[in-house]
Formats: structure tokens, sequence, C-alpha cells
């Protein structure tokens, strides 16, 4: 499983952190930034994580920003992209095993550095649970193509 990270200035020691622990987890990740002291807007980094994640580089993403909220806005804005903000359990495996997420998104000062890695543990083991939720999902797709478009 290959993964992509990026982070604005708000959230740069949370990505530092979560690096280290997909390090000790075996997964291969690249750094889309910020680094360290630099001033960067949230949405150039969401984009540029979003679109590598929508062109296949990528099997998934985190986003880490103040909240979270932003990074996930701007990474839905990317045809073909999920993301989730999550900051409880049940959220980060709903967002895979119901809604397929690709992208988890954290808030660094919402969240401490355990709970995360606890959440992104939760959501690498889930997968799309199909089932129920594999027509909204679809739906979920039709309406993203058919707006894509414009």
């Amino acid at each position: 499983m290959k993964f992509a990270i990026g982070c604005d200035d708000a959230a740069y020691n949370l990505k530092v952190e979560l690096i280290k622990y997909l390090q000790e987890l075996g997964i291969e990740c690249d750094d889309f930034g910020a680094g360290a002291g630099d001033k960067t807007l949230y949405p150039n980094v969401a984009e540029k994580v979003a679109l590598a994640v929508a062109e296949g580089k990528y099997d998934r993403a985190i986003l880490t920003c103040g909240t979270g909220i932003g990074m996930c806005i701007t990474a839905n804005k990317i045809p073909g992209v999920r993301a989730a903000v999550c900051h409880d359990v049940f959220s980060a495996e709903r967002s895979r095993k119901s809604n397929d997420a690709q992208i988890i998104c954290f808030g660094e000062r919402v969240i401490g550095v355990e709970l995360a890695k606890s959440l992104l543990k939760t959501w690498i083991a889930c997968d799309f649970a199909g089932g129920g939720s594999t027509p909204k999902l679809e739906k979920m797709k039709e309406i993203d193509a058919k707006y894509s478009k414009h």
C-alpha cells in the first residue's frame, strides 16, 4: 500500500509523527509538505495530494491541518476523491467501510498524536464493505461524474 501525506503549517508536527508511524507499519509514504517553518496554504497541499490519489499514484492519503476541515473540503473538490475528517474510531471505520474514502483528514488542534495513530490504524485496516453501501457509493460516483464535466 502506498500513501501520500500532506499538511499545512498548522499541522506539521502531527504530519511528522504520522510519517514515523507509517514507517513503523512498513507503509511507503511520500510527503507533500509543508516543511518545518513553512507558511503553506492548505488548499495547495490538498489539491496536490487529492490529484495524485485521483490519478491512481497513491492508494490512500492523509491530510492534516488545524481542524482537518479545510483539507477535507478542498480534497473533495477533485473528481473521484472521497475524503473524510475523522476524529473518532467509528468515523474512521465508517469512512472506509461505508464510503470507501481514500483520504483521511485530521486536525492537529483537535486531536493528539496518539489518537491520530489509533484512528489511522483503524482506517488502514478497513476496506469498503459493499452490501447496502454499494448503491450509495455508486450514486456518489454518478453525481461526481455528472458535475466534474462542468
